[in-house]
């Protein structure tokens, strides 16, 4: 029970995140230039927003752009996220990702009642617009996610990590970050 709910806050945190780094993905091809980008490796980092989407996304190398990440959604058994970067859009597909956090057993110590959690698999870069339309390739992402839970304040477990579903959660950070290729 207090893994499937925080596992559920874990792979929105890691949806964010993804979802971020789309959008930073498109940002850094279109930031520096108004001329198409000539494709290459690039870098994207990601601060999560509040919930999945709304956080802010870089992108630097063969991009140099940024921008915020929006929410993801499912497309025909697909998870895809696209990211709104200055000159363009840069939709993902982060189905891969997304199922491994989703299944993922974070790591927990119960004597600090807390737990983290992180995650790598490749991102397909699959469409674009703007700047980035005919953009393709793939970028590993690596999600991490940490939390610490709260205790019981009174009752026979007082002390004790209060690990139900409704326990409030004390603090929580996550991370995005990634490198790949892209071609255009």
């Amino acid at each position: 029970m207090y893994f499937r709910f925080r596992r559920s806050r874990v792979a929105i945190a890691l949806a964010t995140a993804v979802t971020v780094t789309g959008v930073g993905a498109s940002v850094a091809l279109g930031a520096g230039s108004s001329s198409a980008p000539a494709g290459g490796p690039i870098h994207l980092f990601v601060q999560p927003g509040q919930g999945q989407g709304n956080g802010k996304i870089l992108i630097t190398g063969a991009i140099g752009d940024y921008g915020a990440t929006h929410k993801a959604s499912r497309n025909g058994g697909k998870t895809l996220a696209t990211a709104a970067l200055k000159k363009g859009t840069i939709t993902f597909n982060l189905t891969t990702i997304t199922t491994k956090v989703n299944n993922a057993t974070p790591t927990f110590d119960k004597a600090t009642c807390s737990a983290s959690i992180t995650e790598s698999a490749p991102v397909p870069v699959v469409s674009g617009t703007g700047l980035y339309a005919g953009i393709h390739g793939t970028v590993r992402l690596t999600e991490s996610f940490g939390f610490i839970g709260s205790t019981y304040k009174s009752g026979s477990k007082k002390g004790q990590c209060n690990l139900s579903n409704s326990a409030p959660t004390v603090a929580q950070m996550g991370e995005v970050y990634g490198n790949g290729t892209i071609s255009f």
